[in-house]
């Protein structure tokens, strides 16, 4: 094995160790939410950090192995494809982080009757699914594992589409959950970004293994 190659699969093993990470950013910050768990999502929190540092190594590495070797065909669509795919999954650590500090903020755990509304661990359940699909696509080469990716996002499109009138339903019939209603509606917004998030991690593993761009056209 060549320098070269062994940089890049160093910088892969990286990147899964990040992808890794944030995966565990948002199973801790579901269990802290479905368990009230402040501990827990204190615990998030703190290990964002870890994130961005990750972050931060990933694109120098990148920028270095780009100033050495000059790279071309499917060797700088790798680099190309890891420097955005990199920023995606920051951002989701960032979304983890932020549902972390709603659980902390709140005074007390959502009712059944508000999850079961607003569907949000459900959705919470899905978008995990999503990342963890794009995690397996890069790991594994696939590019039909990310495709599954954009169908399932119609599912949490679907839910954020009418969490306004399901939450001004539930804020008139329990006046005295407002502020529940109000956090698993922001709650709500922020898995329809992972999601997001998660196609665009799949179009850029997609376009590094097929040469094919994907962005701004209508997913089959």
């Amino acid at each position: 094995m060549t320098q070269f190659e062994t940089e890049i699969e160093e910088l892969r093993e990286e990147v899964k160790k990040m992808w890794k990470l944030v995966r565990s950013q948002l199973t801790k910050t579901l269990d802290a939410l479905v368990n009230f768990d402040k501990d827990l999502a204190r615990e998030v929190v703190v290990k964002e950090k870890r994130v961005n540092a990750y972050e931060l190594k990933i694109d120098l590495d990148c920028e270095n192995i780009f100033a050495l070797y000059q790279p071309v065909a499917i060797d700088l669509r790798f680099l190309l494809a890891v420097l955005k795919i990199n920023s995606n999954i920051e951002r989701i650590g960032d979304i983890a982080e932020g549902i972390a500090k709603y659980i902390i903020d709140t005074d007390k755990v959502f009712s059944e009757e508000l999850s079961k509304q607003t569907r949000v661990l459900e959705m919470f359940h899905e978008s995990i699914v999503m990342f963890e699909d794009t995690l397996k696509s890069f790991e594994n080469d696939d590019t039909t594992i990310a495709r599954k990716v954009f169908k399932k996002d119609d599912f949490l499109d679907q839910i954020n589409v009418t969490s306004n009138e399901t939450v001004e339903v539930y804020i008139k019939q329990n006046p005295e959950d407002i502020n529940q209603a109000l956090y698993a509606l922001s709650i709500i917004r922020k898995l329809e970004r992972i999601g997001d998030q998660s196609k665009n991690i799949a179009e850029e593993i997609i376009f590094y293994l097929e040469a094919k761009v994907l962005k701004h056209t209508k997913k089959s």
